[in-house]
């Protein structure tokens, strides 16, 4: 049942009277220890069922902190996958003595959002300063919101996203179903058009060297009101390039058949200009496959010096800047001709530094630390 938007204030008035019943007990208990964790709705997709965007670590943190709308000592925020009345929820939960974690994703600035931005930006700047602990999810998160939202100098530190690198990993059978065939996997909600063109333009190019390379475009191409408009402009590009037997779009993808996705690829073509810190970069790792990437935002910090190789772009608030489609094909061929080196160094890097597991083990300590103090 699709709740109304007056059943939604009414369940956060629930959870917050249940919260200020829960506070009146911890000062007769003294026992604020036990972590309990509320994350702004009173359902959320669990592990395995479909989600999207920020609700996806959600998801993650759902297997170890389970969703507690009442009661809970913890209001936990995704900045990019806030429920209504954030804000309010937000200063209800501080009042009632409980503690507000922020996962702080991107925020809103012209280029990207266009008008309006600065009034898209008031929740964020409130939460962003109201809560007792915020994660920014790479360092150009950080950058970002202190440009926009005001530096913060307490309570804070770069966390970024995670991967279950047990669910997403290489395929054993990969190398031998290609054979010599190179497939370029651009993956994705795909909200600018020039994220899908540059991406076609440098197939074109790296054809020359590798003649069985083929594009697959995965996710939404959502830069128009109507989706299939926007698939039919693509394609007509595809199509005035000669590229029709080349280019696959295989649309829209759950989170449990991603890995599959990933392991018909052997390199992910990323090229989202000023990226935050997108979650399936890591998960492409994970799978070992090396990325090309629009080297701006966060990307950079994901990928490091050896899983991938990057197109280098300005750094620019005011407009988005599109990769250059030559430099993306130079870079694509460079990789794919030492593909095994990026590869493991991809999965090694996903390993070492996102996997999953130490991630939650960081938000006990967090969690753990706020209630002692």
């Amino acid at each position: 049942m699709k709740l109304t938007l007056l059943d939604r204030v009414n369940l956060g008035r629930l959870w917050m009277q249940g919260a200020l019943r829960e506070h009146r007990r911890w000062k007769k208990k003294s026992d604020r220890h036990g972590i309990r964790v509320f994350y702004g709705f009173d359902r959320l997709p669990l592990p395995g069922e479909k989600a999207s965007g920020g609700i996806i670590k959600v998801q993650d943190l759902q297997t170890s902190f389970a969703n507690q709308a009442t009661g809970a000592n913890i209001l936990y925020l995704v900045s990019s996958a806030l429920p209504h009345f954030a804000v309010r929820m937000a200063e209800l939960a501080r009042r009632s003595g409980a503690f507000v974690v922020l996962n702080q994703n991107g925020v809103a600035y012209p280029g990207w959002y266009g008008p309006g931005w600065e009034q898209a930006n008031r929740p964020l700047r409130r939460l962003l300063h109201l809560a007792d602990y915020v994660i920014y999810q790479s360092r150009f998160c950080r950058q970002a919101a202190d440009k926009f939202l005001g530096p913060r100098e307490r309570s804070f530190e770069i966390l970024h996203n995670p991967v279950d690198t047990g669910m997403f990993k290489p395929d054993p059978q990969r190398a031998a179903r290609h054979d010599e065939a190179v497939n370029l996997l651009l993956a994705g909600s795909h909200q600018s058009y020039y994220r899908v063109r540059v991406a076609v333009e440098a197939l074109q190019l790296v054809l020359r060297e590798f003649p069985r390379a083929r594009l697959l475009v995965a996710g939404r191409c959502c830069w128009e009101r109507d989706e299939e408009q926007a698939l039919n402009r693509i394609k007509r590009l595809v199509s005035e390039l000669g590229l029709g037997k080349q280019v696959d779009f295989i649309g829209p993808y759950t989170q449990s058949r991603a890995p599959a996705m990933f392991n018909r690829a052997q390199v992910l073509l990323h090229t989202k200009y000023n990226d935050p810190c997108p979650r399936l970069v890591v998960e492409g790792m994970a799978c070992g496959l090396p990325v090309v990437y629009s080297a701006t935002g966060g990307v950079p910090e994901l990928v490091g010096a050896e899983a991938g190789k990057g197109v280098a772009g300005p750094l620019d608030w005011e407009q988005d800047h599109s990769p250059d489609p030559r430099a993306l094909a130079a870079a694509l061929v460079e990789v794919v001709s030492h593909l095994d080196r990026y590869g493991r160094a991809a999965r090694r890097r996903a390993v070492e530094n996102f996997d999953v597991r130490p991630w939650l083990e960081r938000h006990r300590q967090i969690f753990a630390q706020l209630l002692e103090s």
